[in-house]
């Protein structure tokens, strides 16, 4: 039975970076997050491609046995990203932007999709969103994440949608725009005031921090010593925190704190290689030495009360 359904783009993209380049390789938020989410969950993709998308992208897919009954074949070219990243590689610039077959999509779900308990919008038009999220019988988990571009040109839909979901994903930059501050505190602060139960800041090579009302909790992102591309990172760290929860069952505040934690890790190895070539080939014992190294990192000895009091008080 599919437990997670993620909806988003299915892309071809273009990238060059310090370490190399591909040509019209396989990405889309809704590429990345479902094959995360496969790790721990069955999983069932809605997007579109058009007639050029190669059927060896979709046997890809299928590879991870990801339910492909959503994915519409349409006449025209799949939705195309060419983008460049600088030597930091903390930012992903645009080269072009062609929507092709994507600008008409409109997600319809199937009886069986509108019960999937865990539903992940990955980053597509608020309104397609809200549309979706009104095809749903009852979810028992919504996610949603977006992007610069919805926040300046459809911020009140993107609002509507923020109200009704969950989890919000979200990046520092996007928080700083949407929010119109400086402060990360008072970003996530003002997101939860919206609705979502919580809001998960991806901080990229720095980790994530986690808001809820009464606590916040920040998570380092595992060490790497070289990164290829970071394309997809986010959209990973989503599907594999979406699909871990879902694997769970139980949303609680433990295993939310456990689903970001193997999100940031699962992210790690996306950007170790071109489109999804490395996420592809990630094993059960990789996955839990990251893991286990991360939360060495984090362990802190006790500070004694005694070793804290004002030296000069008399």
């Amino acid at each position: 039975m599919t437990k997670a359904l993620i909806v988003g783009s299915v892309a071809l993209d273009s990238v060059e970076t310090p370490h190399g380049s591909v040509a019209s390789a396989l990405g889309g938020s809704a590429s990345y997050a479902s094959v995360a989410a496969s790790y721990f969950t069955d999983v069932g993709m809605v997007g579109v491609v058009g007639q050029d998308f190669d059927p060896a992208h979709i046997a890809k897919f299928r590879g991870r046995s990801i339910n492909m009954d959503g994915l519409q074949i349409v006449e025209g070219k799949t939705f195309h990203w060419s983008g460049y990243y600088q030597r930091e590689m903390n930012q992903a610039h645009t080269n072009t932007t062609e929507l092709n077959v994507f600008a008409d999509f409109r997600p319809k779900l199937t009886d069986a999709q509108r019960e999937i308990p865990f539903l992940f919008l990955a980053n597509i038009h608020p309104a397609l969103q809200l549309d979706v999220l009104n095809q749903m019988k009852r979810p028992k988990l919504v996610a949603i994440d977006t992007m610069n571009f919805w926040i300046e040109g459809q911020k009140q839909l993107l609002t509507e949608v923020i109200k009704r979901c969950d989890i919000l994903l979200v990046n520092e930059g996007e928080s700083r725009q949407y929010c119109e501050k400086v402060n990360l505190i008072e970003c996530g602060r003002e997101l939860l005031n919206l609705g979502p139960k919580t809001v998960v800041m991806k901080k990229g090579e720095h980790g994530a921090v986690l808001f809820q009302k009464d606590r916040m909790i920040f998570f380092p992102a595992f060490p790497l010593a070289q990164l290829k591309d970071p394309t997809g990172a986010g959209d990973t760290f989503a599907g594999a925190l979406v699909g871990y929860l879902a694997r769970l069952g139980e949303i609680n505040d433990d295993n939310l704190v456990r689903a970001v934690h193997v999100g940031t890790c699962m992210a790690s190895f996306a950007v170790e290689d071109f489109s999804l070539d490395r996420l592809l080939t990630v094993n059960k014992d990789e996955l839990i030495s990251r893991v286990n190294t991360v939360r060495s990192m984090v362990q802190l000895p006790e500070i004694a009360h005694s070793s804290v009091e004002d030296h000069g008080r008399s």
